[in-house]
Order: C-alpha cells, then structure tokens, then sequence
C-alpha cells in the first residue's frame, strides 16, 4: 500500500463512525438472537461487539497516536496505532475461537431456527451498513495509510463476509429446515475471523519491527531527492511507518567542490520535495562529497545496501 498524505482529523472522523456502527449492529442483532436463537446470529452478535471494543481502541490510538513529539517520545508516538492493532487482532481471533466452539456444540445439539424472517432482515441491515463503513474506511486508509483504521477495517470486511454467511444459514435453517447450515455458518465465520487476525498480526509487526516502506515509495523518495542535477545521487536510504508518520534518512552524493550554504541550500530543497508528497515525514539527509567520502555510519548503515 502506497503511503500519501495524512489527515489526523478525517481519521478520528472514520474511527467515530466505526463506533457508532458497531452500537448499532450490537442493537439490531442482539433483538434478532433473542428472537431466534440463531448460532450464526449469535456469532455475528458476539464479533460485533468485540468490534466495538476494538473500534473503541482504534479511537485512543489514532487519537494518541497524532499527538505531535515530545520530550519523552521525540520520534512521536505513532506506534500506538501498531499496539491498537495487535490488541485488535487478539480480540478476533478469540472472538473466532469462541464462536468456533458454540458452533460445533451446534452442530451435536442443533436446535431450531425461529423468527428467520426477522433474522434475515437483521443480516441484510447489517450488511448495508457494514458495507457503508468500509466504504469510508477504505478512503481515508489510502490517504493515511493508518494501520489502526486498517486492523479496524480488517474486522469490518471479516463482518461482512460473516454478516452473508449468516443470511445463508438463517435463511437455510428457517425456511428449509437445515439446521445443520446455521452451525456451518457459525463455524465460517469463526474461520474467517481467524483468518482476519492473522493478517492484523502481520501487518502490526511489520510496523513494530521498523519494515522498510513498499518499494514504490521507496522508489519515489528517491525519484523526489535526485529531481534537482545538482543532487547526484541517494544511498544508504532507509525508511519506516510509524502509525501517521513516516521516517526516511539517506546519504546524498554532492559535488566536492561546493561551498557549505550551497551543499545546505542543496539539502533542505530536497527535504520540501519530500515533504511537499509526506507532509507527516520525519527527513535526515547526510551530504556525502561525491568520490571522497568514507564508508561511515555504522553496521546499520552499511550492513544493506539501498
């Protein structure tokens, strides 16, 4: 996912809306469950209000995480997006575990599906819903590149997936008498659930362990920095996501035979390209004189080349 532009506010604004979606859905489908008794609906409640809890969550870390650098955490603190996620992926994938368990209970005890009707309703609103907010999540993620709001979306697409596994299985097990399909819905979900939080897992550890940014914004980091003649060349680039913010520092290739001012004139226009594409960076550039510099900077810069 290529990064671009942060906006802190339009990040709250989505993480708001996920909580007051996910109020909504715990609502309609706990009334349904009470009316059925249906295991899928049950799955989708109990997933709809950990995504409550998750969105919750998403809100104090995009919140947090937007807050400027301070004299504790001079690199900002855009790491609280990457704990948001991992304590995220950790609350699906109990969520699926649980719903795993009352599914395959289902399945030796199967009951009768009652009120499908109502149940049917219930899954379509929140499908509708559910495929509004992603909607909006998924706008706001390509402008950010938040890792927060994309463990958040994680759950509000496993929603939706589970959201028409249940309709299936309402409608099977009401209308047709299967209620063999109710628990083989239930037991999707869990799974897809599951799935969903390997994959919030991955992505936070990513963010954690400092993986270099996608090779096409690496790529245009350096395409910005050589755009001026005078900048002959970018190695030892390194790059890191830390929730909002982004963190580049390389070694330019100047001329050897330039003044000070001009090497500094140089470098700091080659910072307002950058920042003029990631207003939210956080730039180092060291000029090198070209041909007479040694290798320097440590293991860390010149263990890998790049």
């Amino acid at each position: 996912m290529s990064l671009s532009a942060a906006d802190p506010k339009a990040t709250r604004n989505v993480a708001l809306l996920s909580v007051a979606t996910a109020t909504v859905l715990i609502v309609v489908k706990a009334i349904a469950w009470r009316s059925s008794g249906s295991v899928a609906i049950l799955a989708s409640l109990s997933d709809s209000a950990l995504d409550l809890v998750a969105s919750l969550i998403t809100l104090y870390a995009v919140r947090y995480a937007a807050v400027p650098p301070d004299a504790e955490h001079r690199f900002g603190h855009g790491k609280a997006e990457a704990f948001s996620s991992l304590l995220q992926g950790g609350l699906v994938f109990a969520s699926g575990a649980l719903i795993g368990r009352e599914a395959v209970n289902a399945f030796f005890n199967p009951r009768p599906v009652e009120h499908g009707v109502a149940g049917v309703v219930v899954m379509i609103v929140s499908i509708a819903l559910t495929l509004a907010l992603i909607t909006a999540q998924s706008r706001v993620l390509k402008a950010s590149g938040s890792i927060a709001i994309a463990g958040d979306r994680a759950h509000y697409a496993a929603d939706l997936g589970s959201n028409a596994v249940a309709l299936v299985g309402v409608g099977a097990a009401a209308w047709l008498g299967l209620s063999w399909m109710d628990a083989a819905a239930g037991l999707l979900v869990a799974l897809w659930l599951i799935w969903g939080a390997i994959g919030v897992f991955r992505e936070a550890s990513n963010q954690l362990l400092d993986r270099e940014l996608p090779e096409e914004d690496r790529e245009r980091i350096v395409t910005l920095a050589i755009a001026d003649p005078r900048l002959l060349g970018v190695h030892q680039l390194r790059t890191r996501a830390s929730g909002p913010y982004i963190h580049m520092q390389m070694h330019a290739d100047l001329a050897s035979d330039i003044s000070l001012a001009e090497a500094h004139a140089i470098i700091v226009a080659a910072e307002n390209r950058l920042l003029e594409a990631y207003p939210s960076a956080d730039i180092i550039i060291h000029p090198d004189p070209r041909g007479l510099a040694e290798k320097h900077g440590g293991v860390f810069a010149e263990s890998v080349e790049g």
